[in-house]
């Protein structure tokens, strides 16, 4: 059992992953530091909270506009403040994808 653990972890070339994760010089990007880890944990924490509240807002806006208590026809208000909420959530979706590809989450 054992050869087989090891022949698998061999063939997954862990060793080099783990010499790429411990070399601070092969990337600027990757900070090891414990103000580092502290402040990716915080961004990563606020982006999964943006994502909650993009997914709230889209089931709000989903429930008024097309739930069973919809309005027949809509005030202008109501246009105005749903035309916001959605390109809230639009500019949301945005700034988390840029982050993402960036590699910084703010």
């Amino acid at each position: 059992m054992e050869i087989i653990i090891y022949s698998f972890l061999e063939s997954l070339n862990i060793g080099s992953v783990l010499n790429v994760l411990a070399n601070t010089a092969y990337s600027p990007k990757l900070d090891l530091s414990i103000e580092g880890m502290r402040s990716q944990q915080f961004s990563t924490g606020v982006f999964f909270f943006m994502l909650l509240g993009v997914l709230v807002f889209s089931g709000i806006v989903y429930m008024v506009i097309f739930g069973s208590h919809a309005p027949k026809k809509m005030r202008f208000g109501e246009k105005v403040m749903f035309g916001l909420i959605i390109t809230g959530i639009v500019v949301a979706v945005i700034f988390g994808g840029l982050q993402m590809l960036g590699g910084n989450l703010f």
